[in-house]
């Protein structure tokens, strides 16, 4: 004799949690409580309810809010343009390409390949006829960076031809008490290519203040090199390449749009 099998109970839907974020993945607004989905078990938040129903297609978002991994970048959440800037429509601003860095006291981790790629770049801007201009720091008399003396000297392969301006900098920021911003509405370039040295220094401080002065910034990622530097806190020192990764990382969250040389040069 056959036994009946048991009838179903129907199968209550529990209630939302507490979100396991804070902010909404989309636009980095606080959550609301009626903005809430269940996804894989967890209760995740959104800003709106719009918001919530225009991210439930995004599968990898909610899959980096679980595993507690980077939701989209700023630049993103903001709706701007990550179009890179076109070489025959930007500037080229060369930041600090000195011996200083090769052969001088402060040697960079991957410099050549960056000079390489950085020289790619400026025959490419020269041959589409873009403005190139050359940012030296201009360091003390007989210490780094002396103008005077061999580390102040920019790299053979980089230096400029006539018509190209040349601009000496006293502070990390190529804007701060030099004429580079009014050189650059003066050729009516707001969009500007930037490569050089340091990354985590001059270059990622002259990108955060080109885009406080209206500019937008591109930035050739493997045009650029840094150095390792000690943990302030007693930890390991931190490796050139997690300083350079740190830094391009932080700058492509908002202040510029970062790429590979090779996506700027023409095809």
């Amino acid at each position: 004799m056959a036994v009946p099998l048991p009838r179903r109970h129907a199968v209550t839907e529990p209630a939302l949690s507490a979100p396991i974020n804070a902010t909404c993945p989309w636009s980095g607004d606080p959550v609301r409580p009626d903005s809430l989905t269940r996804y894989r078990g967890h209760s995740v938040g959104f800003c709106n309810p719009g918001c919530r129903d225009k991210f439930a297609t995004a599968v990898a978002q909610f899959d980096a809010i679980i595993a507690g991994e980077a939701g989209p970048t700023l630049l993103r959440r903001a709706d701007l343009d990550p179009t890179p800037a076109r070489l025959a429509e930007a500037a080229l601003v060369i930041i600090d390409a000195q011996e200083e860095y090769r052969s001088g006291a402060l040697p960079l981790s991957g410099i050549e390949a960056a000079v390489e790629r950085l020289g790619a770049l400026l025959a490419a801007a020269r041959a589409a006829g873009s403005p190139v201009i050359h940012v030296v720091h201009r360091g003390r008399a007989g210490g780094l960076f002396d103008l005077a003396g061999p580390g102040g000297a920019i790299l053979a392969e980089l230096r400029p031809v006539p018509g190209e301006a040349v601009i000496e900098k006293d502070l990390p920021s190529a804007f701060a008490g030099t004429s580079l911003h009014e050189q650059l509405r003066a050729a009516g370039r707001p969009d500007l290519l930037l490569a050089g040295f340091m990354t985590h220094m001059c270059v990622s401080t002259t990108a955060r203040a080109a885009l406080d002065l209206g500019h937008r910034v591109t930035l050739a990622a493997d045009a650029t090199a840094t150095r390792a530097l000690p943990d302030p806190l007693g930890g390991p020192a931190l490796a050139a390449a997690e300083v350079q990764r740190a830094a391009l990382a932080s700058l492509a969250d908002r202040f510029a749009i970062v790429v590979p040389t090779a996506a700027l040069l023409p095809a």
